[in-house]
């Protein structure tokens, strides 16, 4: 089938319905950020993947890109989001359960092995040791003879929203943002091609939040990112053209198509008209979809099989950059192989037999999809206001007015279900009395007893006077003002482990007391 892009239409439109949606790829992108959008590139089918050991999950990675998977997303333990080492007391029955347990280089060596890192992109979902993860994936590119400016993909680095909706923070707020923004520092010299923030929505959306909290949560924390890189002394051409953002993509098709051209839109406007931005490239909002996981059942977990079809289909129609689809399983537990297959070809059936690429925005111009966009916009527009109102994103989350928006709406939500308001099919309504079992994946109870014993030999085998200089250096770093990337790239070559080095930065910076 040929595509059917249409022309001359958008000359015959009203002048500022014209200034309101734009062109495709010109400002204010309302309609997506590339002239011609999928007629050029597919969205990349970026899976997120991670358990067990590094082998475990390298296998899995390698599985899926053979089968046409074009970019990689690594999932981490609790332990290696929190900083701790296998072997730490705090880690006992974590290791491996919910990502990759990585502590060291040989760990990243292992998960990466085969595969070269100049040819694939790689989102890392790590956010208070982001510096810490991205200076050993740096470190195995070197060692594969890679340069780093040939080196792509994405590292999560958002804190923000880990103090309101996901819970792995390690530091203060203020010591947090200093270790994002130093990233941005670096990055922006050394490694161009790398996006050095996602900020994400999606972790918002998945603690209850709506379609328009989750735009203005969003924007709001990338607003007060921007504002600490500029305050740092950074150049804001400089560092925006890498800011990332990652999104949710729920159930309500064509809210969740609107809620991603709603927030490329008001990006735009912040960039341009608020932060004078001057690049173009700085007014884009590219993102990453994921799926929606709080929307997946227990219950009948092969009707999340259409669940997931359909959100993807809202992320392809509101211009996502980048897709992943959940596995019809995991509201059991981790992703099988089979279901994992299954879910990146439900990304390719999308692409190459649906159409729905075969234009740039298909639906936009619909009087419904325009409305509910003017629609979230003004929603999140307020919502901003009022953040704007308590001094910013990080004042509004030390407030907590943050988290009581997002608790309230995650009741109503509740409430709507289990009043049978919202229906969820197979939970409240066509349920069944017996259901067939659905195979688990199973995590190897020994996986942390192992990897446990490994990082403890590690440690056994390197210049023990090498690593406490390199941790004393870092600490000396943390106290001033430097950037702290250099030291942290010190330590790793020194080999410290994940534990040590977050563990330096512990010492100095102590950690968050919630509350």
């Amino acid at each position: 089938m040929k595509n059917e892009q249409p022309s001359g239409l958008f000359e015959k439109l009203p002048d500022d319905y014209r200034r309101k949606l734009g062109r495709p790829g010109e400002y204010p992108f309302t309609r997506g950020v590339y002239p011609r959008m999928y007629l050029d590139r597919l969205w990349t089918m970026r899976q997120y993947a991670g358990f067990g050991s590094a082998e475990e999950t390298n296998a899995r990675f390698r599985y899926l890109l053979e089968r046409g998977q074009t970019g990689l997303s690594v999932a981490f333990d609790l332990p290696t989001q929190l900083g701790l080492d296998p072997d730490h007391p705090l880690a006992v029955g974590e290791v491996g359960r919910v990502g990759v347990s990585i502590a060291t280089l040989d760990d990243m060596r292992r998960l990466f092995e085969g595969i070269p890192l100049d040819r694939v992109t790689t989102s890392m979902t790590i956010n208070a040791p982001a510096m810490m993860l991205l200076a050993m994936y740096l470190l195995i590119a070197e060692e594969q003879g890679v340069a780093w400016n040939d080196v792509g993909g994405t590292i999560q680095n958002d804190i923000l929203k880990e103090y309101v909706a996901r819970g792995t923070y390690i530091y203060p707020p203020g010591p947090s943002m200093r270790l994002v923004t130093d990233v941005f520092e670096f990055a922006s010299r050394e490694v161009p091609r790398w996006n050095t923030i996602s900020i994400s929505g999606y972790h918002i959306r998945e603690a209850g939040a709506t379609a328009a909290q989750e735009i203005a949560f969003t924007l709001a924390d990338a607003k007060a990112y921007v504002r600490a890189a500029l305050e740092r002394g950074l150049e804001l051409d400089r560092f925006a053209p890498r800011l990332s953002f990652f999104f949710a993509a729920h159930n309500d098709v064509f809210e969740e198509a609107a809620k991603f051209r709603a927030a490329r839109r008001m990006w735009a406007r912040i960039m341009k008209e608020e932060f004078g931005a001057q690049n173009p490239r700085s007014w884009m909002l590219r993102f990453h979809t994921q799926t929606g996981g709080s929307t997946l059942t227990a219950q009948q977990p092969l009707n999340n099989v259409v669940r997931v079809a359909y959100q993807a289909l809202a992320a392809v129609l509101g211009g996502t950059q980048s897709l992943h689809t959940n596995a019809y399983d995991e509201a059991l537990g981790l992703p099988t192989e089979e279901s994992a297959l299954l879910a990146l070809r439900t990304q390719q059936i999308l692409a190459y037999e649906s159409g729905v690429t075969r234009a740039v925005d298909p639906a936009g111009g619909s009087f419904y999809l325009e409305h509910l966009t003017d629609r979230l916009e003004e929603e999140a527009g307020a919502l901003i206001e009022q953040i704007e109102k308590l001094g910013g994103a990080v004042r509004a989350i030390e407030a907590g007015f943050v988290q009581k928006e997002i608790e309230e709406s995650a009741w109503r939500y509740q409430r709507e279900v289990e009043e049978g308001e919202r229906v969820i099919v197979g939970v409240n309504r066509f349920t069944l009395e017996e259901e067939p079992p659905v195979p688990v994946m199973k995590i190897d109870p020994e996986v942390g007893r192992r990897r446990a014993a490994e990082v403890r030999a590690y440690r056994n085998n390197r210049d023990q006077s090498a690593v406490r200089r390199a941790l004393d250096g870092l600490k000396a770093a943390a106290t001033a003002s430097d950037n702290l990337f250099p030291p942290v790239l010190a330590a790793f070559r020194a080999r410290a482990t994940l534990g040590e080095v977050a563990g330096a930065l512990r010492e100095v910076w102590g950690e968050h007391q919630p509350g």
